[in-house]
Formats: C-alpha cells, structure tokens, sequence
C-alpha cells in the first residue's frame, strides 16, 4: 500500500469514545454501533465550533500496541472544545509523523480491508494517534477516507 510521509499539528476532537481491543470478539460491532449512535442520535451536527464538515475514526491512548486495550472516539475537528455536552468528549490527535493512506470505496468494506492489511506492514508506528478521516459525501458506496497512521521519529 502507498503511503505519504506527512507531519501533523495537534488536533482537538470532540465526539463519543468507547474502549475496546482487537481481542475482543465484539470489537467491529462495538465500533459499528458508536458509529451509529454519533449519526442516529445528531451527536455529529450537535458538536459546536467544528472545523469542517468530516467526521473521523480516532484510535489513542493504546495500553499495548495491536495487543491491548484502546480508545475509539467517533469525533469531529473543532475549532474550540470547550462548548460541549455530555454524552460528548473531548480527545487530542497528537501532533507528529504519521503516514497517510488514501483509500477509496465502500465505507465500511475498504477500511476494514485497509486495517487487515496495515497489520501486516512493517511500519515504524507509534501507537499514539491513528485515525480515518471521512471526506464527507453521503455516498458510502464510493467514499474516500485519508487514513494517518502515527510513526516513531519526524519527517
């Protein structure tokens, strides 16, 4: 897979988070179900002060790489994180190296297979902020998502 070497900015994020690991037999569907909350519920066109319109798949505070426990925080850009409500959160994309995948096709099936095929890379990864950024559209069938995967060391 192709990937551009990019340096990133913090960025602040709001949006619901759940811990799970790719242990866990419940993951996807744990993972499909914050999804599904973040639009059936409006949580996504509730968050005030967002940046643009994308919405984003953030993966942090990993407990041991691919092997442990991690956050997933189904979240918007924004520009000020202090006006919130609950169920919503607040959580930071450190700033830093990452390498940045373009994927396109169907929503779902094309990350899947994009992670599926991550884990077999011999990346340099820094465990600290992985996330999918949807490009917006709503047509799931030909999405395009920017992947950013974080690496050890700068660009």
């Amino acid at each position: 897979m192709q990937y551009e070497l990019i340096q990133l900015q913090e960025k602040k994020v709001v949006g619901i988070q759940i811990r799970t690991s790719n242990d866990d037999a419940n993951m996807g569907s744990q993972i499909g179900k914050t999804w599904e909350k973040f639009f059936t519920e409006g949580l996504f066109y509730k968050i005030p002060n967002k940046k643009n319109e994308k919405s984003i798949g953030l993966y942090t505070n990993y407990e041991n790489g691919v092997k442990g426990q991690y956050d997933v925080v189904v979240c918007c850009e924004v520009e000020d994180p202090t006006n919130f409500y609950d169920p919503l959160t607040t959580a930071t994309i450190k700033a830093g190296q990452y390498a940045k995948f373009i994927v396109r096709g169907h929503a779902q099936k094309a990350v899947a297979e994009f992670w599926t095929k991550l884990w077999s890379m011999d990346l340099d990864r820094k465990f600290s902020s992985d996330f999918e950024e949807y490009q917006g559209g709503d047509d799931m069938e030909n999405a395009e998502i920017h992947i950013y995967i974080s690496l050890n060391g700068d660009v």
